[in-house]
């Protein structure tokens, strides 16, 4: 009885380490939502886009070995009810509250018609200390979408 005792504990004792390195390995310096956006507002030194927007889901999290990640859902100027001219995003990871700086922004990623993108990045904050705020940027507008707005 004391045998199968034992195993039973060092097996739980086991399982908890997993557990535990799987939480370590994961493990968020940021998370937050994406609501939306509102013109003449500056956030790390960089100007809002000209026209508000809003998403009808959205997220961001940076993890400890530099992974950032933004989910968007439904990203719409609000005047045009679409995503207009916006063709792509990107994330940024600002440092220092709303007052802080920009300390490292991802690739721009497609802007899909229905206005949903996924950017997926390893970014360098050189160890900058927090706190951080990270989003999405409309610096990467390009072309016009196939709606024909411009």
């Amino acid at each position: 009885m004391n045998k199968v005792l034992t195993r039973v504990i060092l097996l739980g004792g086991l399982l908890a380490g997993v557990f535990v390195l799987s939480a370590l390995a994961e493990e968020f310096l940021f998370r937050s939502t994406i609501s939306g956006s509102n013109p003449n507002t500056v956030i790390g030194g960089v100007p809002s886009g000209g026209a508000p927007w809003t998403v009808h889901r959205g997220a961001a999290a940076l993890t400890g070995d530099g992974r950032l990640r933004v989910e968007i859902a439904g990203l719409i100027l609000v005047n045009l009810g679409t995503p207009g001219p916006v063709k792509s995003v990107s994330g940024s990871l600002v440092c220092g509250g709303t007052g802080g700086s920009v300390v490292a922004t991802t690739d721009a990623v497609p802007l899909f018609p229905e206005g949903d993108a996924e950017v997926e990045s390893r970014v360098n904050f050189n160890d900058t200390p927090g706190p951080w705020i990270a989003g999405t940027g409309f610096t990467n507008a390009a072309e016009p979408n196939s709606e024909g707005h411009n």
